[in-house]
């Protein structure tokens, strides 16, 4: 009992902290898209590619986060969540972000904990994982 409290309560946090960042971005939409690839105009990353992912991010943020919290398909949204994350390391390595990394190689180890530990999930709207 105490795992799938465990597990719900991490999945939670997570959830809150990926709608926290859609909710605080999607208002300010171009202002965050336009900040963040200016961000990356160093990069070797193409400028267009970077406006595009830079104005899907808040909504996956949203959309990844509000699942974790409905617990709605859990298995798909720890993936998607972890795959996020990966495009976000690449990203930032291209600007030689370490500092940025760090932080999401965090978020990493969280995911690997929601994904590994399926088994726990509990408190769902969809309990098939």
């Amino acid at each position: 009992m105490n795992k799938n409290i465990a597990y719900f309560l991490l999945r939670m946090s997570m959830g809150v902290n990926l709608l926290g960042h859609g909710l605080a971005r999607i208002p300010k939409l171009s202002v965050f898209a336009d900040g963040m690839t200016k961000g990356f105009e160093k990069s070797w990353l193409p400028q267009p590619w970077v406006q595009i992912f830079s104005t899907t991010l808040p909504f996956l943020e949203f959309g990844i986060g509000l699942m974790l919290i409905l617990g709605f398909k859990t298995r798909f949204a720890n993936f998607a969540g972890a795959g996020l994350i990966i495009m976000l390391l690449f990203g930032s390595s291209t600007v030689e972000n370490w500092e940025a990394m760090g932080i999401q190689m965090i978020y990493a180890v969280f995911f690997y904990i929601l994904i590994s530990r399926l088994e726990d999930n509990c408190y769902c709207v969809d309990p098939k994982i």
